[in-house]
C-alpha cells in the first residue's frame, strides 16, 4: 500500500532557475518602461566650491520680494523733473502735494497737508556717486558711494535737520571677496554694526550680523539665509530680537514673477503675510500686493514717451480706514 500511494502522488513541479540580474521583488519600473537610448545619460555637474560666485549684500537679501511687496506709495501729487547737464553730473527737482501721517492713539489715522518742494544734485562715475537733496524745511540728505579699491566700498549716508537729536548719520565700509562679503557699519548715537555673508554653494548663501546700540545700550545677533535660481529665490533671517522673516519669489516668465512673505515678532505676538505681483509690460510696469491686514496696494508706472512716465498709486486701509490715491510724473532719465 505504501508503494501504491506513493507511486500515484505526482512529483512537485521543478521552479524554474532565476533569471541573472532580475530583482528580487518582480521586475519593477526598469522591467517595464523602455531602456534608455545611448548618450542621454544626465551628466552630473560638478560643483567647484573654490569658485563661488559673490553673494548679495547682507542688507539686499530680500530685494527681489521687497521690488514687488514694497513699492514707492505715495498720497496726493509728484512731480520729478531731472537734468542732466552732462554724461556725470545732473540736477533734480522735485514737488510734492498730499498729506501727512500723525501718530495718534485713535482707531482712525490722523492727516495733515503738506507741501514742499526738493532740489538736487547727483554726480554719477563708475568709481564715486554723490547724491544731494534740501527740502524748504531745512532737511538736508546726502548719499556717497566710493569705490576705495576694487574690494573696498565706502557708503555714507547722513541727513541733516534743524530740529535737534534728530540728524543722522551712518559710515558703511563693503568688503567684496570672491565668495563672500564683510560689512562694517558705525554711526551716530553710538551704533556700531557688522555682517558677514558667505556663498555655501552656487545657489545657498549664509551669513550673520551684530549690532550694538550704545546709546540705549542693546545689542543683537542676526542669522540670514537665501537660496536662488533662474526661476525663485527664497530668504529666512531670524533675529535675536525675535523677528522672524521669510520671503519666496517665483518667477513665471521674464514679465512675471509673483512674490510673497511672512513676519513673526515674538515680542509683540505680530503676524504678517503678504503676497504680491510684479508685471511688466510694453509700455508700463505694475505691481501690487495685498496683505492679512486686509491692506490692498498697487502702482502702476507708464511710459509715455521717452523719459516721460506717468505714476498712479493706491493704497487701501479698511480696517484703519485709511485711504491713499496719488498720481505723478517723472520727466528725464
Amino acid at each position: 500500500m505504501g508503494s501504491v500511494a506513493s507511486a500515484a502522488v505526482p512529483p512537485p513541479p521543478q521552479s524554474a532557475p532565476p533569471q541573472v540580474g532580475a530583482p528580487p521583488y518582480g521586475p519593477g519600473l526598469a522591467g517595464i518602461l523602455p531602456p534608455r537610448p545611448e548618450g542621454e545619460e544626465k551628466k552630473e555637474e560638478k560643483v567647484d566650491y573654490l569658485n563661488l560666485p559673490c553673494p548679495v549684500p547682507f542688507e539686499e537679501i530680500q530685494r527681489e520680494a521687497l521690488m514687488s511687496l514694497k513699492p514707492e506709495l505715495f498720497e496726493g501729487l509728484r512731480f520729478d523733473f531731472t537734468k542732466g547737464l552732462n554724461q556725470k553730473f545732473s540736477l533734480s527737482h522735485s514737488v510734492f502735494m498730499g498729506s501727512l501721517e500723525v501718530p495718534a492713539q485713535a482707531a482712525e489715522t490722523i492727516k495733515v497737508p503738506t507741501a514742499h518742494y526738493e532740489f538736487g544734485a547727483n554726480f554719477l562715475d563708475p568709481k564715486l556717486m554723490l547724491i544731494g537733496r534740501v527740502m524748504t524745511d531745512g532737511r538736508l540728505n546726502a548719499r556717497v558711494k566710493c569705490d576705495l579699491t576694487d574690494n573696498l566700498t565706502l557708503k555714507v549716508n547722513a541727513q541733516l535737520t534743524q530740529e535737534a537729536h534728530y540728524s543722522q548719520g551712518m559710515f558703511n565700509f563693503d568688503y567684496k571677496g570672491s565668495d563672500y562679503r564683510a560689512q562694517f557699519q558705525i554711526g551716530n548715537n553710538a551704533f556700531y554694526g557688522a555682517n558677514y555673508i558667505q556663498s555655501v554653494t552656487p545657489n545657498l548663501s549664509m551669513g550673520t550680523e551684530m549690532f550694538w546700540l550704545g546709546h540705549q545700550r542693546k545689542s543683537g545677533i542676526g542669522f540670514a539665509s537665501r537660496y536662488n535660481t533662474d526661476k525663485m529665490v527664497g530668504t529666512l533671517q531670524v533675529a535675536s530680537t525675535g523677528i522672524v522673516a521669510l520671503s519666496y519669489v517665483q518667477k513665471i516668465s521674464e514679465k512675471v514673477s509673483l512674490a510673497s512673505d511672512f513676519m513673526y515678532n515674538h515680542m509683540s505676538r505680530d503676524v504678517t503675510a503678504s503676497f504680491g505681483y510684479d508685471y511688466l509690460l510694453r509700455q508700463c510696469r505694475l505691481r501690487g500686493k495685498i496683505d492679512s491686514n486686509g491692506v490692498v496696494a498697487a502702482y502702476l508706472e507708464e511710459r509715455l514717451n521717452m523719459g516721460v512716465n506717468f505714476l498712479l498709486s493706491a493704497e487701501i486701509d479698511h480696517c484703519k480706514k485709511n485711504y491713499k490715491f496719488g498720481f505723478g510724473m517723472t520727466v528725464g532719465e
